[in-house]
């Protein structure tokens, strides 16, 4: 990093301070060693210890970086949240992709809102049924970035099954005539100022994405952190929005460790998608290339048995997720900017 000692204030990202001395590097003793701080809440903080800071911009969507931390790996950050790190990622890829595919009679075709990485691309293209996977991210500088630093997902990005839209996900689904088995939103936290809260509104979910889906469609999203302590922030309200639009839905959790909390999926369908157990693994066995981290039947079975605190407050949540009436996590975009 030459001369600049990197400081992280504020919303993860760091004020560049230049120093007279010697060339700095990193060291791994604690006295020298550099840090990445995420502010969670106005009175709590996440911090972890830097090797390098690989990338660091803003594009015209959203502030981005992405760090080598010493406990997790690679970790990508969009608008000072933690999006994906490398050591668990496939907790949160596996969760959020795998349940949908696998209870679905038989999907060929996917919609990815976001995935700029590549992981969820990644994990669809497992699936022996898939013939063809659109994945569409509104940013250019986070698919370039990371087609160049996640040596993991190289493969998943040339597959010929992959379709690579830059494009706003909503612009894009809208004009589309064809019909998906499985839409994913594998999206950015919605935070003020960001560029995907209204991609989690009942007016989308209900007017563009439900009529996009094929018969025995099924659209899964990431729906934020659903711990004890912040399922009110986005969970519930996503969870209730997306009741007022399809016939079934699903919530489950599970613990990311580098999220520092436990996080939240929401599935629907207007078609009942349970399966038993033996049936699941079953589908695991015929269907998915390689073996899953993470996700079998029985662990999906506890990932949506949730404890009384959260399926309390998804029964009892009321208000739906709108333009005008969006919930936001801790943090701002770079839209909040300019208001």
């Amino acid at each position: 990093m030459g001369e600049a000692v990197e400081i992280m204030f504020g919303n993860g990202f760091p004020e560049i301070h230049k120093d007279t001395s010697p060339i700095q590097t990193l060291h791994s003793n604690q006295q020298d060693c550099h840090w990445y701080e995420e502010t969670i809440d106005d009175d709590l903080k996440w911090s972890f210890a830097l090797n390098s800071v690989l990338h660091q911009g803003t594009s015209e969507y959203q502030d981005i970086a992405l760090l080598d931390t010493k406990r997790f790996g690679k970790v990508l950050v969009i608008d000072g949240k933690m999006q994906s790190a490398e050591r668990d990622e496939f907790i949160y890829h596996e969760c959020l992709i795998h349940p949908a595919l696998l209870f679905h009679p038989n999907p060929k075709t996917v919609f990815i809102m976001g995935g700029g990485e590549g992981s969820a691309a990644r994990e669809i293209l497992k699936h022996t049924t898939i013939e063809k996977v659109v994945m569409c991210d509104i940013d250019q500088e986070v698919v370039d970035f990371c087609r160049r630093f996640l040596t993991v997902n190289s493969d998943a990005f040339c597959n010929k099954k992959l379709e690579l839209v830059i494009k706003d996900a909503k612009a894009e689904l809208e004009k589309r005539e064809e019909k998906f088995d499985i839409i994913v939103g594998d999206l950015a936290d919605p935070v003020e100022g960001g560029p995907c809260y209204q991609l989690y509104t009942k007016s989308f979910y209900q007017n563009i994405l439900k009529p996009k889906l094929s018969p025995n469609g099924i659209f899964v999203t990431q729906a934020g952190p659903a711990g004890i302590f912040t399922h009110k922030e986005v969970f519930t309200s996503i969870y209730n929005t997306m009741k007022q639009v399809f016939k079934y839905v699903k919530a489950y959790t599970a613990h990311v460790p580098s999220f520092a909390d436990t996080w939240g999926w929401v599935m629907a369908s207007d078609h009942e998608f349970d399966v038993e157990v033996d049936e699941m693994d079953r589908r695991i066995e015929e269907r998915v290339k390689g073996e899953l981290m993470y996700l079998n039947a029985p662990s999906f079975v506890s990932a949506a048995t949730l404890n009384k605190t959260i399926s309390l407050a998804l029964e009892k949540e009321t208000e739906v997720y709108s333009e005008e009436n969006a919930r936001f996590i801790h943090g701002h975009g770079v839209a909040y900017r300019h208001i």
